[in-house]
């Protein structure tokens, strides 16, 4: 069986094929990044703007490798400047709130993994969990010194109920997943999932249209997937003709991508 290449080998001959089918191609990509412990994120930053790739991040305020929140005062300056690249930007709650159950009352049994109730199982009202997705939005907006996020959302872990949903969409927010062959892989373990092996499956499997999701670090995988397996990843997606865009491009999610986020106004009955 033939070994696979490492990525920087693959890195090179990808750059030898040539440049990127130019901007309005028929075979679009979108890109997403959740937050995460940040320790990649200016390599993140760094790669994007090489690749003049604009993508859409989902915001939460995780806990950081500086033991810090991933919107807090040292990361401010990093936000701002990609809100000044024209990235657009979305909610992931701002305690990363995992949904859990529904209840019978019409609210959810939540459990966040950041902030003071991290860990704990604890309950949130529909009006509640609309109130929790517009805290992101308003601390961009301290960042931005101006709105600058959509009415998308997307739930930790990707972890809904048609509830839940429904209860978003009334207080004016609408979820985003994944497309199966866009997840990246970067959560996996990296023993059996090494970066080698997660680029070739994404080339391999990734269509256009494909909505595609990575992380701003995540703490359980020890082999880094951002940057050594990301700039690798555009540039062989674009030798195949593919372009990148936000979800305000999005053929089904663009009209709610140019909407500004709600206000934490409780949702309707």
């Amino acid at each position: 069986m033939r070994a696979a290449l490492p990525v920087g080998l693959l890195v090179a001959g990808l750059l030898a094929a040539g440049p990127a089918a130019a901007a309005g191609c028929a075979r679009p990509l979108f890109l997403t990044f959740d937050t995460g412990h940040m320790g990649v994120a200016p390599l993140v930053a760094e790669v994007l703007r090489r690749q003049q790739v604009q993508v859409t991040f989902f915001l939460a305020n995780e806990r950081t490798q500086t033991d810090g929140g991933s919107l807090d005062a040292q990361w401010a300056p990093w936000w701002r400047a990609r809100v000044a690249e024209g990235h657009l930007f979305a909610s992931h709650t701002f305690d990363h709130v995992y949904w859990r159950a529904d209840r019978a009352d019409g609210g959810f049994e939540v459990r966040p993994s950041a902030g003071p109730q991290a860990g704990v199982r604890s309950t949130m009202s529909a009006a509640q969990y609309c109130a929790e997705l517009a805290r992101p939005a308003a601390r961009l907006a301290e960042i931005a010194g101006r709105p600058a996020m959509a009415a998308l959302f997307r739930a930790p872990g990707g972890k809904t109920s048609p509830a839940l949903l429904a209860a978003a969409s009334r207080c004016g927010w609408t979820h985003v997943g994944w497309s199966p062959a866009g997840f990246l892989g970067d959560e996996l373990s990296s023993d059996r999932h090494p970066n080698d092996r997660l680029l070739k499956q994404a080339l391999r499997d990734i269509r256009p249209g494909d909505i595609l999701l990575a992380h701003l670090g995540i703490w359980s995988r020890q082999e880094v997937w951002a940057p050594a397996v990301l700039e690798p990843l555009i540039v062989g997606l674009k030798a195949r003709g593919h372009c990148f865009a936000t979800l305000t491009e999005h053929p089904e999610l663009g009209e709610a991508a140019r909407r500004p986020a709600p206000t934490s106004s409780p949702s309707r009955p």
